[in-house]
């Protein structure tokens, strides 16, 4: 009887456990699928800011490289165990050796830095679109004009977006450890102002205004078509090179290596930009002031070149909205809420000194509203950094997010530029 009594209870246990054993692998299996679950939502927040921070998040560089030194563990050199390699352990003093360089420049130094780097990157930024201008022009090469789809500034995008493949995407990191203000202003200055997203608009808004709605469409779609391929030609072109570079087994040492006071080469390169900026905008101001009343288009280059570089600050500073969504909670944080507004805003303001033009025709009037649009308007609005975040989107997950991106941009713009531009040149009639 005991005996029985004994097998009931061994079978009871072992049933328990079987059931308990069976709660706790169930148990085990959700909290793996919670726990992926939750992997899997994590990456889509980061890739979601990531990819609408592709192109530019304005002064969130410079805090957020400051941030991430002040986070970084103390480092001691006694608690370093030699590791076998020098150029390992050379390394990790080389960065032990930065991080006390960086720690030691002040914040306000590296703001104005940045800024001036802006203007002074901008400016040639504006030139070169004017020299892109001419040579594809009607007068030298005549591959594009006013009366059709090939706009004007449609090498200047290309070129830029192409840059943006070399500069903004494969090399900036490496550019960045040089000098984080250079890379802000070659991609944000420079590429930012070469490229222009409401002279495009607006060209396609003076083919509607004129019946040449053909055109017009040609013009978005082909051109984007160009600009969307030049960036992948150049992202390609770039991991080429760099491949070649890696290839060549060629020891390269640290940029900053060569460093020896990081502050001190930043004040340095600040007052070199000082006088560069100092000299562009005496030298354009008084040229300005001596062709203003003649008119035409050198003026209007001049005048560009003195307010271009106010059109990149503002640009910079809506750039810090990419990555942050809508509302408290970030709605929407996939889309570049700071590059669509800078373009948006630049292509209705744009669509408005056009009007304007019309209605007013003068010799004062053309050269002033000319200049404002081709250089505070044209550095206000990007092709190189827009271009950039459809292709960060084009190649995420989402690829959906791109071209939803890309449509809102031209959606909103040219309906926006057709009520302040186009209607009036219906209604009034003008030529």
């Amino acid at each position: 009887m005991d005996h029985q009594n004994q097998e009931l209870e061994s079978k009871s246990r072992s049933s328990s456990f079987r059931r308990l054993s069976g709660v706790g692998s169930s148990r085990r299996h959700s909290f793996g699928l919670l726990t992926a679950k939750n992997d899997d939502n994590d990456d889509d927040v980061i890739e979601t800011e990531s990819v609408s921070e592709a192109g530019d998040i304005g002064d969130r560089a410079l805090n957020s490289s400051r941030a991430s030194i002040s986070g970084r563990s103390h480092f001691s050199l006694d608690n370093v165990v030699p590791i076998r390699g020098d150029d390992s352990f050379h390394a990790v003093i080389e960065s032990q050796v930065e991080k006390n360089d960086e720690k030691e420049v002040p914040w306000l130094l590296e703001y104005v830095t940045c800024l001036l780097s802006l203007a002074v990157f901008g400016i040639l930024g504006v030139l070169a679109r004017y020299c892109l201008q001419k040579l594809f022009g009607p007068g030298v090469i005549g591959a594009t004009s006013d009366q059709n789809y090939m706009y004007l500034d449609l090498p200047s995008n290309m070129v830029g977006s192409f840059l943006m493949g070399w500069l903004g995407v494969v090399f900036k990191g490496d550019i960045s450890k040089v000098s984080n203000q250079l890379a802000i202003g070659l991609t944000t200055g420079f590429l930012g102002s070469l490229t222009t997203f409401s002279g495009w608009n607006q060209k396609m808004l003076d083919l509607s205004a004129k019946g040449e709605w053909a055109f017009a469409v040609l013009g978005i779609f082909i051109g984007f078509f160009l600009v969307a391929f030049s960036i992948i030609f150049g992202i390609e072109t770039a991991k080429g090179f760099k491949g070649l570079l890696i290839r060549s087994n060629t020891r390269v040492n640290s940029p900053r290596a060569c460093v020896s006071d990081k502050s001190h080469y930043l004040v340095c390169f600040t007052l070199m930009l000082v006088i560069m900026l100092g000299l562009l905008w005496g030298i354009f101001g008084i040229f300005e002031v001596k062709e203003f009343r003649n008119g035409g288009a050198k003026p209007q280059l001049f005048l560009a070149c003195l307010v271009g570089p106010f059109g990149v600050w503002i640009r910079f500073f809506l750039a810090r909205f990419n990555g942050r969504g809508l509302g408290k909670n970030g709605a929407l944080k996939w889309m570049p809420f700071g590059t669509l507004a800078a373009n948006v805003l630049a292509a209705c303001v744009m669509a408005a000194l056009a009007t304007l033009k019309k209605a007013v025709r003068t010799t004062n009037c053309e050269t002033v509203a000319s200049g404002v649009q081709f250089g505070l308007l044209g550095c206000l609005s990007t092709v190189s950094t827009f271009i950039a975040e459809f292709n960060a989107m084009r190649e995420s997950k989402n690829t959906w997010r791109g071209y939803a991106y890309a449509a809102t941009t031209f959606f909103i713009s040219f309906i926006l530029g057709t009520l302040i531009y186009s209607v009036p040149v219906w209604a009034r009639g003008y030529d």
